[in-house]
């Protein structure tokens, strides 16, 4: 598989080696700065850019027909525009506020927790990310994930951060020097505490993750998520 990397920071660098360990090449990466090789040679594209790029990234790779796959977080005012894109385009398109396996399995796990939790009013609910110093983002696209899953099943109107009410959902952002991505939800009454947790110890869930999606997505048409990559028949595997 040809990829095109959209964004050669850290987690590029990563989806790189990890992807060159599969057998895959990569023909074209790019910085805010500057670009190597031919984007039209890739099968795929995987932005991991910055929020200000993201919109620029996945449009021309649609545009030129490439699937893409977005890990870009802090853009998503501009998501819906993007799938009207893909439509248009008959593109390829899949974006994900984590790819990683693990965080993904947790999401179907906070929802199910979610709606176990919903009869118990003396429970609150709230949820704490803590990421890196160099994260832009807060909170993180990830916590975000997690907070609407808890509100499919909760009488709480939304989610704001770093701001605790009755009708909304807390969401406390911490950044930390050199933490790759810890997100805990906590259920706090006045007898006890119930809390689930993710720790990513590094970043090679999130590229692994990534490649997966993309290998998934390189002969397919239309808008995905990373539940139809890792559950297409119905089931997680």
């Amino acid at each position: 598989m040809k990829i095109a990397l959209l964004g050669y920071g850290k987690m590029g660098k990563i989806i790189e080696k990890l992807a060159l360990e599969k057998g895959h090449s990569v023909v074209f990466k790019s910085t805010s700065e500057s670009s190597e090789g031919n984007f039209r040679d890739a099968e795929v594209a995987i932005d991991f850019s910055s929020p200000d790029a993201a919109v620029s990234n996945i449009s021309k790779a649609l545009e030129a027909g490439i699937p893409i796959i977005s890990g870009t977080t802090g853009w998503l005012e501009n998501y819906d525009e993007m799938v009207n894109l893909c439509e248009n385009r008959n593109g390829s398109f899949i974006y994900a506020s984590n790819f990683s396996v693990g965080v993904n399995l947790f999401f179907s796990i906070n929802e199910y927790a979610a709606k176990l939790m919903a009869p118990w009013k003396e429970y609150d609910v709230s949820v704490e990310e803590i990421h890196h110093l160099e994260k832009k983002d807060a909170p993180s696209g990830t916590a975000i994930t997690i907070a609407e899953g808890i509100l499919k099943h909760s009488e709480k109107n939304n989610w704001k951060l770093n701001s605790s009410s009755e009708n909304s959902l807390n969401i406390t952002a911490k950044r930390e020097k050199d933490v790759k991505g810890t997100h805990t939800v906590l259920y706090d009454s006045p007898i006890d505490t119930i809390s689930f947790k993710h720790e990513a110890h590094n970043r090679e869930g999130f590229a692994k993750g990534a490649i997966l999606a993309a290998e998934w997505l390189k002969d397919k048409k239309g808008v995905f998520t990373m539940k139809d990559v890792l559950a297409p028949e119905g089931e997680w595997n």
